[in-house]
């Protein structure tokens, strides 16, 4: 087992987590900024106010995109075990 490959199979871990978190960080990101642009335009400055709405399409994006997103999982993880016979030779 080289350098090399281990530095690939760190990338593709990286790699992995990235394709499947940034669907819902992008929404989380995007309703922040559509709350913080209604907060400074009719000067409501409650702090509170931006938790919910996140949290209700954080929730959104999880129910649309969790099959998806465990079908993408398995597929790396069953992956990394059919390499496993590889290694050991």
């Amino acid at each position: 087992m080289s350098i090399g490959f281990l530095v690939g199979l760190v990338r593709n871990a990286v790699y992995q987590v990235f394709i499947m978190t940034s669907p819902v960080l992008g929404a989380a990101l995007i309703i922040g900024l559509i709350v913080a642009i209604f907060q400074a335009t009719t000067s409501i400055q409650e702090q509170t106010l931006t938790f919910l709405p996140k949290m209700l399409v954080i929730l959104a994006m999880l129910a649309l995109l969790g099959g998806w997103m465990f079908a993408s999982l398995r597929g790396y993880t069953l992956n990394l075990f059919d390499m496993i016979p590889k290694l050991a030779q």
